[in-house]
């Protein structure tokens, strides 16, 4: 499968190929398509992820996000990605590496939210495959980790399934939905996707 497709663009316009999806970096001209899918997926995402805003759908505020999302990419901290399905160019969710540490560490967070309808399809466990070898190979990182909520048993599934070992409870983690969640922990390592 050939993960990393360039063809002619600037870094700033990189484009993931993967199994059925591909990724880039959010644009401008995305607002409409991921406010009309974070909408209609909003009770499935909720209980997963920091409380929306008041304002979290609109055009300011998603203007704001890619304002950050730039920023921290140009920075090195991350790289963010939209997930489109192949076959029609339609957004499916999200996918990224944050807190990106080189030095002695050299490892980054994954992150990933898909929309409702798209669930339960392959696309998600194809983008992260795909952001993974990006985050291995083009970037060089030694370690990838994760977190989910101990209930969320799909995305615990789906981490075990592409290779990421549990190691262990994070008490009162991350604040999902107004409050402060436990987390069990997964990483993944190099070599562990390469065997």
């Amino acid at each position: 499968m050939a993960f990393l497709s360039l063809t002619g663009q600037s870094e700033s316009r990189l484009r993931l190929e993967g199994q059925g999806v591909y990724l880039r970096e959010a644009t401008k001209n995305d607002y409409q398509a991921w406010a009309d899918l974070r909408q209609k997926s909003q009770s499935w995402l909720v209980p997963w992820e920091p409380e929306w805003r008041f304002d979290e759908l609109s055009r300011a505020c998603y203007l704001w996000r890619l304002q950050g999302w730039h920023q921290d990419k140009k920075l090195g901290l991350a790289a963010p990605f939209l997930v489109f399905r192949a076959k029609d160019d339609i957004l499916v969710g999200g996918v990224n590496i944050s807190n990106i540490r080189r030095g002695v560490a050299q490892d980054c967070t994954l992150g990933y939210w898909v929309g409702e309808p798209y669930a339960r399809q392959g696309l998600t466990r194809a983008a992260v495959q795909t952001v993974i070898a990006y985050a291995f190979g083009r970037l060089g990182l030694h370690r990838i980790q994760a977190a989910c909520i101990p209930s969320n048993y799909r995305s615990r599934k789906l981490l075990e399934s592409i290779g990421f070992h549990e190691e262990g409870l994070a008490r009162g983690y991350l604040k999902i939905n107004g409050t402060w969640k436990d987390h069990v922990l997964y990483a993944i390592l190099a070599h562990d996707h390469q065997t």
